[in-house]
């Protein structure tokens, strides 16, 4: 891959992340914005019956109401892994990749925000939840939240797979004809023409 489509793709995955982290980051903060003005706190509206609920919590832990009593913890480590993503967004080149990192910037920006803003002060502000689905968790939880654990499931399938940062993945491998199995590479290519060609002209 030539140094031209390498810079293209990687300005095409770049963008793809921020775009996907600027809505994530829209959405949570404005569905939090309504759940604040229009719900009182600890109040439960049923959307879809048992299925969805909105319940409006103020969550001083983690994604999912975890670790509570920790909140300058994970605000320490949000800020953390969004300097690293910021770092790391220049060596993506793939479009999946850039998803994974930019539902992960997004989540974890939203929820900072909450804790850096939000009562009770600087830093320790309690995360605004309020997505109840009682019959798959029993937690609360936000948009924020689902990004982050949606980039999480990206993130293990694109490994399992072997998808690099750049799109590419393993070579399979191919039967030489004497049983065993031998990567398809470009070179080996080049070498089978270049033998065949050479039987056709002797």
């Amino acid at each position: 891959m030539g140094a031209e489509p390498r810079t293209r793709h990687g300005v095409t995955a770049l963008l793809i992340l921020v775009g996907v982290a600027i809505t994530v980051y829209a959405v949570d903060q404005v569905s939090k914005y309504f759940v604040v003005t229009n719900l009182a706190e600890g109040e439960i509206v049923q959307v879809i019956g048992d299925v969805l609920h909105w319940q409006f919590v103020r969550n001083p832990g983690a994604a999912f109401s975890f670790a509570s009593g920790m909140t300058w913890v994970f605000t320490i480590l949000a800020a953390g892994v969004i300097t690293f993503i910021i770092w790391f967004a220049r060596r993506i080149r793939s479009v999946a990749w850039a998803l994974v990192f930019g539902l992960l910037l997004g989540g974890v920006l939203g929820n900072l925000t909450d804790r850096l803003f939000r009562e009770p002060g600087f830093g320790i502000g309690h995360v605004i939840d309020f997505i109840s689905t009682p019959w798959m968790l029993p937690a609360i939880y936000n948009v924020a939240d689902i990004a982050i654990v949606s980039s999480m499931i990206l993130f293990m399938i694109l490994t399992i797979r072997g998808v690099g940062l750049d799109g590419s993945r393993p070579a399979k491998p191919v039967e030489d004809g004497t049983g065993s199995a031998e990567a398809e590479t470009p070179d080996r290519d080049a070498r089978g023409g270049a033998a065949a060609e050479l039987a056709r002209e002797s």
